[in-house]
C-alpha cells in the first residue's frame, strides 16, 4: 500500500518525532547525545530550518522546526541516516536504529505552537526521567536562562516574543509543574523503554550511596566501585547494561561480579540463577 503524502504545514512549523526502531534506545550515554546535536545542528543550518525546540529520550526524540523552504524531508533523512551510522559504528550495532518513518505534525496557529512547546519540555516529567527544569537535554534552558545554555541551538525569538520573555516562559510550566497529573504520573515498567527500565532499577543502589547520575560510580575507590557494581548487578541489571550505564569496562565489571560468585556459599541452597 502506498504511504499517504506528509501534510505540509503553510505555516512551516512542524513538531517532529523520530523513535528507536522497535523501542529500542537510540542514546547509550552522553556522547550519543552530543554528537546528535552537533549532527542536528549542521543538517538544519545546511538546509536553513530553525530549530524551535528539542528533547532527547531514551529511545526518541522530540523537535520543533520551521521550514519555509520545504528541506524537512531531506534534513531529517540526512540526519537520521547519518546518525544511525555513527550509533551502529560505535556500538556495534546492525540494523535500522530508526522506525521506518518520523513523524512530521503541522503547527498553523499560535495556541498549538505553545501547546507543543509544553508538551515537548515536559516529557521528561511525564516519563518519570527528571523535572522539566532540571532535564539537561532539551531546550528547556535556552528558553528560561538565555545565554547559560551549554548547546544555544534553539531560535527562542519567536516563543519568547509570544510568552513576553524568559518569565513569561518559565510562567508556561508553573501549571504544568504543579499539576496533580504530573505529581502521580507514573510510567508503567512495561512503558518504559529498556535503558530507562534500566536506570529506574539502579535508582535504589545509587540513592543508598549519595550518587547522584550512575557516571559518578567510575571515578568512585576500586572497592566501593566494585561493591556497587555487585549491588547493580544484585538489583538484576545485567554486566552489558552496568557497562552501558557506567562507562566502566565490561571486564572490571565481570571480575567484580565474578568475586561475589565465588565467595557466595553456594553449598546453602540448591540453585542460583545469575543474570549476565
Amino acid at each position: 500500500m502506498a504511504r499517504a503524502p506528509r501534510k505540509i504545514a503553510e505555516s512551516g512549523y512542524y513538531h517532529v518525532t523520530a523513535r528507536g526502531n522497535g523501542k529500542q534506545a537510540i542514546f547509550e550515554d552522553e556522547e550519543d547525545r552530543y554528537s546528535f546535536l552537533n549532527l542536528f545542528r549542521k543538517v538544519m543550518k545546511a538546509d536553513g530550518i530553525s530549530i524551535i525546540a528539542w528533547c532527547l529520550m531514551d529511545n526518541h526524540v522530540h523537535l520543533i522546526l520551521y521550514d519555509e523552504r520545504f528541506r524537512l524531508s531531506h534534513a531529517m533523512q540526512v540526519l537520521l541516516s547519518q546518525y544511525a551510522r555513527y550509533f551502529n559504528r560505535k556500538a556495534g550495532h546492525v540494523g535500522h536504529v530508526f522506525q521506518e518513518r518520523y513523524s512530521a505534525s503541522p503547527i498553523e496557529d499560535d495556541a498549538y505552537l505553545i501547546a507543543a512547546i509544553r508538551y515537548l519540555h515536559a516529557n521528561p516529567a511525564k516519563a518519570g526521567i527528571g523535572s522539566i527544569d532540571g532535564y539537561r537535554w532539551s531546550s528547556y534552558e535556552e528558553y528560561a536562562v538565555p545565554g547559560a545554555s551549554t548547546f544555544d541551538i534553539v531560535d527562542t525569538s519567536l516563543v519568547l516574543d509570544m510568552l513576553g520573555g524568559p518569565m513569561g516562559f518559565t510562567q508556561l510550566f508553573r501549571e504544568t509543574l504543579d499539576s496533580r497529573e504530573l505529581r502521580t504520573f507514573e510510567v508503567k515498567d512495561s512503558e518504559l523503554s529498556p535503558i530507562e527500565r534500566t536506570k529506574r532499577l539502579a535508582e535504589p543502589v545509587l540513592r543508598k550511596r549519595n550518587l547522584t547520575s550512575p557516571g559518578e560510580v567510575k571515578g568512585l575507590p576500586r572497592a566501593i566501585r566494585d561493591q556497587v557494581v555487585r549491588e547493580l548487578h544484585g538489583a538484576g541489571i545485567s554486566i552489558r547494561q552496568i557497562e552501558l550505564l557506567t562507562g566502566i569496562g565490561r571486564g572490571p565489571i565481570a571480575r567484580a561480579v565474578k568475586q561475589k560468585r565465588d565467595s557466595f556459599p553456594w553449598h546453602r541452597c540448591h540453585t542460583a540463577v545469575a543474570q549476565v
